[in-house]
């Protein structure tokens, strides 16, 4: 008799149920996000040869490095082993506690920045539906330059909103709409790609992408468009989560890792495709956003709908990532303070609207309030679209998808110091490591210099 297994959430039991079919979907709609926009714009600034090369060896990599990830699902041995739920348990049961610390300052950083990059991308898509409407009225000569200040504190204000639900458990509904959205801006910013390709007649681009910048220029452009495809790519963090939904009837491990072969299998061919056709449609010029960039003024009621799109998947997405720092924050202030009633006292409003009532804490209603307003005032200052992809893409690749997932396979496997496999795995590590170092230089150089052309609190681009 097949064995049943429970796990549990919050104190109550669920089975476990997933498939290898489940588990591809969660990757794929993990993986697929706003990341995809900036897709043609990153194969622009590599080129014909090397922008596929490089969304292809991304890929080779995430997928090799998720397998030896769900190897550490179970500890010490990957099939018998006890269950580790989170990424944290897992780096817990094989790491050490200076690596358990660093890991979760990797993730939290990634959390956050996430938020930021999410506040802006959600306010230029607002600005784009603005401005195409204004061009559609009066033709795309027209002065349609507008300010997103007023338009990313909505967003801050409806996030705080949210905020305010328990766990995401409770605003279950959001994430499925979420990840609905996702595919739908995402199949609109190809087909409207396609359309403009095959409407040119020919296929435009150069070999080795944008021409007649500074090698400096080209340079920084070039690393931060691989910024862009390693946040294309990122969901290691979510993988434990993933696999502890699958069932036992086969060892998760091995389900896992055909999941993850279909699922960024899925994804490559799909990021090919949006990379690729983007480039041919529009060459050197792509736009940094596909949907936001003004490629496409028509058809404008189609673009406004891949923007709105944008702005549904991003109020889902940002809880997701916004939760964990909450529920942190909160457990590090009731430990420190269990008795104090700014903690503990419940408040109750009714929500007349949807005939239901929100319940919240002075503590949580002024934390999460901060963390938004914080997150919010920074997006502010750094409106920048490309640069923070590139930058939070670089952060994210290397200790989440390499470094944590390679250490932890040479520690189950006992790899010693000086056999082959020691040193190419470490190899690789040193080799991802100075791509994202050289990346976030390149982001950070592209985010100085864009500041000393816009007005913080003013310019959204």
């Amino acid at each position: 008799m097949e064995r049943m297994e429970i796990g549990h959430i919050e104190g109550r039991e669920y089975e476990r149920k997933g498939t290898v079919w489940t588990a591809s979907a969660h990757i794929v709609t993990a993986v697929i996000g706003s990341g995809v926009l900036a897709l043609a714009w990153s194969v622009a600034q590599l080129g014909w040869i090397a922008g596929p090369l490089a969304l292809t060896a991304f890929a080779i990599v995430t997928c090799y490095t998720s397998t030896l990830l769900a190897n550490a699902y179970r500890a010490p041995d990957p099939v018998t082993g006890s269950r580790n739920r989170t990424y944290m348990e897992a780096v817990r049961s094989y790491l050490s506690p200076r690596e358990v610390y660093m890991c979760a300052v990797a993730q939290y950083v990634n959390l956050w920045g996430t938020m930021v990059g999410y506040t802006i991308t959600a306010t230029i898509s607002m600005v784009a539906i603005k401005r195409a409407n204004c061009f559609h009225k009066y033709g795309h000569e027209a002065n349609c330059e507008a300010s997103g200040t007023f338009l990313m504190l909505v967003f801050g204000i409806i996030e705080l909103i949210l905020s305010q639900f328990p766990n995401l458990e409770k605003i279950t509904w959001l994430s499925v709409m979420a990840a609905i959205m996702s595919f739908a801006y995402s199949f609109i910013g190809l087909g409207l790609s396609i359309g403009k390709w095959i409407g040119n007649g020919f296929t435009k681009g150069d070999l080795i992408g944008t021409v007649g910048l500074s090698p400096a220029k080209k340079t920084w452009s070039s690393l931060q468009a691989l910024g862009n495809i390693a946040f294309a790519y990122t969901f290691a963090e979510v993988l434990i989560e993933i696999q502890d939904t699958l069932k036992p009837s086969a060892p998760e491990n091995v389900t896992m890792k055909k999941a993850t072969f279909y699922g960024i299998g899925a994804t490559t061919m799909f990021y090919l495709s949006l990379g690729c056709a983007g480039y041919a449609a529009f060459g050197n010029n792509a736009p940094g956003n596909i949907l936001t960039g003004f490629g496409f003024y028509e058809p404008f009621w189609l673009v406004d709908i891949g923007n709105l799109c944008v702005i549904l998947h991003l109020f889902g997405a940002y809880q997701v990532y916004a939760q964990p720092i909450f529920a942190a924050v909160e457990r590090h202030v009731a430990a420190k303070w269990p008795d104090a009633k700014f903690i503990n006292r419940v408040h109750t409003v009714n929500v007349p609207l949807f005939n239901s009532t929100l319940s919240f804490t002075l503590s949580k209603l002024i934390f999460r309030s901060i963390i938004i307003l914080v997150t919010t005032l920074v997006a502010m200052m750094v409106p920048f679209f490309n640069a923070v992809l590139g930058l939070l893409g670089a952060l994210s690749f290397w200790p989440l998808t390499v470094y944590f997932p390679i250490s932890m396979h040479i520690a189950q496997e006992r790899i010693g110091r000086g056999m082959p496999k020691w040193f190419f795995l470490h190899g690789l590590s040193i080799f991802c490591l100075m791509i994202s170092i050289a990346v976030s230089i390149g982001s950070v150089v592209d985010i100085a210099s864009s500041l000393k052309m816009s007005a913080p609190f003013k310019t959204i681009g």
